[in-house]
């Protein structure tokens, strides 16, 4: 019988296609990856990776075992999920991932209210770009900018991201033509707002990147150029108003997501009324 921490990092490994994911994933060294993968090879009798120089490929065995055992990680995972469902106690944690700009300006604010009313529930808030692997249990509950297609996830459509073109006063009363601009930086060129940004630039400079939405309007705020943020980011800030575009600004739809077992938790459920509450007042589904 093989060891089922070898197994586990053998899932890892299969995952991430190489040693050192594995090992960051797993908190440890790849040597350690490595040896661990060789001892379930000497269990089971079989060559699951090819070891060369800078790839571990899987062999057909490889592929055959990553399959069998991706569905006891999944499984495992669902044992995992359930016992946080079922199993409560008077003090709850609930982990929520969303993007940075929701969790800053709409979700954090809110939170002493929900203290308020349910002060048996300590909320986790993780604002990150990336999406929070749900099954894995990064999260209990996420807002995502993206509808999952996962079949088994509990989907809830709460709200709708509505951007706009923002400048000082000052530099908004500049002729269109002397217009700087402030951008995200290459990693976000397929999203709507960048894409959208592209078609209002007409030859007129990027003065600025940032990879952070922060960052980006606080340079807007010092009068460098004219940036797209949401609605709900910039409407409220003293130092920015809109400015007028000849193409319509773009949407997002946002979602909530989490799995129906832990759905069935009441401290989940809370939360998940929470989030749907706070997030339709900014992000309205319907003007």
């Amino acid at each position: 019988m093989f060891d089922w921490q070898d197994l586990k990092h053998f899932v890892v490994l299969a995952r991430t296609g190489s040693l050192s994911a594995a090992a960051r994933e797993m908190g440890c060294d790849h040597a350690t990856v490595g040896r661990r993968v060789a001892a379930m090879e000497k269990a089971l009798g079989l060559r699951l990776i090819l070891r060369l120089p800078r790839s571990t490929p899987l062999t057909q065995d490889g592929k055959m075992i990553a399959g069998l055992a991706a569905e006891i990680e999944n499984q495992s995972h669902a044992i995992v999920r359930h016992a946080r469902s079922a199993g409560e106690t008077p003090q709850t944690q609930v982990r929520i991932s969303a993007p940075p700009s929701v969790a800053a300006r709409i979700i954090a604010p809110q939170i002493a209210q929900f203290h308020q009313d349910f002060p048996h529930i300590t909320l986790i808030l993780s604002g990150e770009s990336a999406i929070a692997e749900l099954d894995r249990g990064d999260a209990e509950v996420a807002v995502r900018m993206v509808r999952p297609q996962q079949p088994d996830l509990l989907v809830q459509r709460i709200g709708l991201m509505r951007y706009a073109l923002y400048a000082t006063p000052q530099h908004a009363a500049l002729p269109e033509a002397a217009r700087a601009f402030i951008a995200y930086d290459h990693h976000y060129q397929h999203q709507p707002h960048q894409q959208w940004l592209q078609l209002l630039l007409q030859g007129r400079p990027v003065v600025f990147e940032a990879s952070d939405l922060f960052s980006l309007q606080e340079a807007a705020r010092s009068g460098l150029g004219a940036v797209v943020l949401p609605t709900f980011v910039a409407d409220s800030d003293p130092e920015l108003v809109v400015l007028p575009t000849a193409i319509a600004a773009p949407t997002r739809e946002l979602w909530l997501v989490t799995y129906p077992d832990l759905a069935r938790s009441v401290a989940v459920r809370a939360v998940m009324t929470f989030l749907a509450d706070i997030i339709e007042k900014k992000c309205p589904l319907v003007t």
